[in-house]
C-alpha cells in the first residue's frame, strides 16, 4: 500500500509534537511502522493522505456510533457554526440536549457539560470527594479513566494498596489518596473497605472495562459492588465514558440494572466532538458550583457546536431499531470469526457486547482481568495489524484496545471485513515458530 504522503507528514509532525502526535497510541509504538494520516472519514471507511481507503473498526474511539459525517450531525454542526462557534455563555441548546438524555435516561436526575472523558472524571472524583468529605478513591487495575492525575495511578503491594503514579509528573501525595485494587477481586474490596471504610470517597469502574482489553464483568460483581458501597456510604461511580449510549441509551447502568451514584460519559453525547458530562440524583449534584462548594467551570463547557451534534446523533439513538441491528451485527460477525478460529484450532477469540468487541490472542472463554491476557499475544496482533492495514481494514494501533460497529457498517461490508481477518489470521499462525497455532 501507498504510503509516502503519510510517512512525509510524520517526519514534519516529528518536528512539531511529541513523538509526532497528540495522543501517545497514535504513534503506532505498539504496533510497528509510521503512523497513517487520515485525510477523510464516510459512513465506515477511512481515507488516508495516500489516497488509501479502510474500513474502520476504531470509529474515533466509539462516539461515532452512526458512522463518520452522518448527513444529520453534519447538518446540525453546521447550522450551529452559522449562529457563532462559542459564547461563553448560556444556549438553548444545552437545556434541548440535557432534556434529551434526562428525559429518557432514569439513572441521573440533573447533568453537567464538560469537554473531554477526563474532565467528566475529574470532576465527578472531586464531587464525591466533596459530597462525602472523604479522600480515598477506589479504582481497579486495568480500567482506565483518563489522564486524570489522581487516577493514573498502578497497584502497589498488599492486599489494600495505595496507588502508585504510572505516569512521571504526578507527586506520590497525589497516588497515595487512590487506592487500586484487582479487577474482579471481591475479597481484596471487602479487606480494602474493612480497613478504610471512613476514609473512602467512591469507588469508580468502567461497568464494561474496554481500555486494556474487553474485561467483561459478571452483573453479580457489579451488584456486589452497589451493596458494599451502599452499606458503608461510599459512593459508586460508572465511567461510561466508551459504555454509555453504546450499550444502549442508558448505558450500562440501564444494561445491568445497577443505579450508580455518579455517572460520566463522553464524546458520543456530541456526535464525536470534544464533550464530555457527568450526572447524578439533583440531591448530589447540588453540590456542584453555584449551587454548592464543589467548584467545575470550563469555558467551552456545553458549548453550542457540539451540543447540535449531541442533540442530532442521540436523537437518532433514540430510535430501539438501532441499537437491536448494532448487536445483531456485532453478534454474527464475531461469529464467524470465532467459528474460524475454532475450525483451524487457533488460539484466538473475539470477545463482544453490544456493539463493542475485542480481539484476543488466547484459548482463554473469559477474560476477566487484565493479569490475565498475556503480554507476549501482542506479538501477534501487531502482525495482524500490519497485513489488515495493507488490506485495507482498520484496527485502533494497539491490541489492548476494542473496536465498533457503527450503524454505517452494513452485512456486506461487515461480511468482507471478516474474510479479510479470516485470511490475515491464516497469514499469521503460519508464520509462528514450529508452524504450531498455539500462542
Amino acid at each position: 500500500m501507498k504510503q509516502e504522503k503519510s510517512n512525509d507528514l510524520y517526519r514534519k509532525a516529528l518536528n512539531y509534537f511529541p513523538g509526532g502526535v497528540n495522543s501517545p497510541v497514535r504513534a503506532f509504538r505498539s504496533v510497528g511502522g509510521t503512523p497513517i494520516f487520515i485525510e477523510k472519514g464516510e459512513g465506515c471507511y477511512l481515507t488516508d493522505a495516500d489516497g488509501n481507503t479502510y474500513i474502520d473498526f476504531c470509529c474515533s474511539w466509539g462516539p461515532l456510533i452512526l458512522g463518520h459525517n452522518h448527513p444529520r450531525v453534519r447538518e446540525s454542526i453546521i447550522d450551529s457554526l452559522s449562529n457563532g462557534t462559542s459564547f461563553g455563555a448560556p444556549t438553548a441548546k444545552e437545556n434541548e440536549l440535557a432534556e434529551l438524555i434526562l428525559q429518557h435516561n432514569p439513572y441521573i436526575e440533573k447533568i453537567r457539560f464538560v469537554s473531554s472523558g477526563t474532565e467528566a472524571v475529574m470532576s465527578a472524583v472531586r464531587l464525591a470527594r466533596g459530597y462525602t468529605g472523604r479522600p480515598i478513591i477506589v479504582k481497579f487495575e486495568g480500567c482506565y479513566h483518563g489522564h486524570v492525575d489522581s487516577l493514573l495511578v498502578k497497584a502497589g503491594s498488599g492486599l489494600s494498596t495505595f496507588g502508585i503514579s504510572s505516569s512521571a509528573g504526578i507527586p506520590e501525595s497525589v497516588a497515595s489518596d487512590t487506592m487500586v485494587l484487582p479487577l474482579n477481586d471481591k475479597r481484596a474490596l471487602e479487606v480494602a473497605i474493612s480497613d478504610f471504610a471512613h476514609d473512602i470517597a467512591a469507588i469508580i469502574i468502567e461497568p464494561v472495562p474496554a481500555n486494556n482489553g474487553l474485561l467483561l464483568q459478571e452483573k453479580s460483581f457489579l451488584e456486589f459492588l452497589r451493596k458494599i458501597t451502599a452499606d458503608n456510604n461510599i459512593m459508586l461511580i460508572f465511567d461510561e465514558v466508551i459504555s454509555g449510549f453504546r450499550l444502549g441509551f442508558t448505558g450500562a447502568a440501564g444494561y445491568y440494572g445497577i443505579q450508580p451514584d455518579i455517572i460520566t460519559y463522553g464524546k458520543i453525547i456530541g456526535g464525536g466532538l470534544p464533550v464530555g458530562a457527568y450526572g447524578a440524583s439533583a440531591e448530589i449534584m447540588s453540590k456542584i458550583a453555584p449551587d454548592g462548594d464543589v467548584y467545575q467551570a470550563g469555558t467551552l463547557s456545553g458549548n453550542p457546536v457540539a451540543m447540535s451534534a449531541g442533540i442530532a446523533q442521540l436523537r437518532e439513538c433514540l430510535n430501539d431499531v438501532l441499537y437491536y441491528e448494532l448487536e445483531r451485527k456485532t453478534i454474527r460477525f464475531c461469529e464467524k470469526l470465532n467459528g474460524f478460529a475454532e475450525d483451524k484450532s487457533y488460539d484466538f477469540r473475539v470477545f463482544s457486547i453490544a456493539s463493542i468487541f475485542w480481539f484476543a490472542f488466547t484459548d482463554k472463554e473469559k477474560i476477566r482481568s487484565s493479569e490475565e491476557i498475556d503480554p507476549e499475544s501482542m506479538r501477534h496482533f501487531k502482525k495482524l495489524h500490519k497485513i489488515l492495514l495493507e488490506n485495507g481494514v482498520y484496527l485502533g494501533p494497539s491490541g489492548y484496545e476494542v473496536g465498533f460497529i457503527s450503524a454505517a457498517h452494513t452485512e456486506e461490508v461487515l461480511e468482507s471485513a471478516a474474510e479479510k481477518i479470516c485470511n490475515a489470521l491464516d497469514q499469521v499462525f503460519s508464520e509462528l515458530p514450529e508452524g504450531i497455532s498455539k500462542v
